[in-house]
């Protein structure tokens, strides 16, 4: 259990180091394909870097962020292996990383960076308007669906996976 919330830990941080070096770094358009269509009808493309070297940066970060994700289902998996796993403990183990991580994201990034810090108004000006008496920051029932129902789904057919094995 205590290696599934430290995996859960380093999923988070590497879709936060992901996040921060789309937004920051890259800044472009097409990694807003997560935002709700009125975001990503209202950014402006950026053909100019933050700063020299700026997008080698954010894709480096980006690259690193991915083979910590890539990580983090290896070692969940190969620990599962180890240790014997059924079908429970694999789904417990998935859902867990993805609820922990979804929880994480609609309470950090979609309340506190989006609502509270404008975080991401402060690279994207334009998005201002998108957001002004808001709440909540993207859609709460596709944020839910996500937690209920598709991340069950996908962490029973992941362990049902594991367990062919």
């Amino acid at each position: 259990m205590l290696l599934t919330i430290f995996l859960a830990i380093v999923f988070c941080v590497a879709i936060t180091v992901m996040m921060f070096a789309a937004v920051a770094f890259v800044q472009d358009k097409k990694l807003f394909s997560s935002a709700p269509r009125e975001a990503q009808e209202a950014v402006l493309p950026r053909d100019k870097e933050l700063f020299y070297g700026a997008r080698t940066i954010g894709w480096t970060l980006i690259v690193f962020s991915i083979l910590l994700i890539l990580g983090t289902g290896v070692i969940s998996i190969w620990d599962g292996f180890r240790s014997g796993y059924t079908f429970l403990q694999f789904f417990l183990r998935f859902y867990l990383i993805f609820a922990i991580y979804k929880i994480y994201d609609m309470i950090c990034f979609d309340y506190f960076l989006l609502m509270k810090f404008h975080f991401f108004q402060f690279y994207y000006p334009e998005l201002e308007s998108v957001y002004s008496g808001r709440k909540y920051g993207f859609n709460i029932k596709s944020q839910l669906l996500k937690l209920l129902i598709i991340f069950p789904a996908a962490s029973a057919l992941a362990a049902w996976i594991c367990t062919l094995f």
